[in-house]
């Protein structure tokens, strides 16, 4: 594994890997690089949908208000 690609899997995991996954071949390493951006993106998303659909519950007239505090 080359340090490019270990330190993209640290970034993802937000923590030096355990040191097991050296063994992993590097298009084993890629996959679960890009599985974890995925998923990543996948709760990124869940996340904001649920932060929008909560804003229905805010009045019309504060919405805007209370949308520019959350997601500045």
């Amino acid at each position: 594994m080359s340090t490019d690609e270990w330190a993209a899997l640290q970034g993802e995991l937000g923590a030096p890997p355990p040191d097991s996954f050296r063994a992993l071949a590097a298009g084993e390493q890629a996959r679960l690089t890009e599985a974890l951006r995925g998923e990543r993106a996948r709760r990124a998303d869940g996340l904001n949908e649920a932060a929008e659909e909560a804003l229905k519950l805010v009045p019309g007239l504060a919405r805007g208000a209370v949308r520019k505090v959350l997601f500045r």
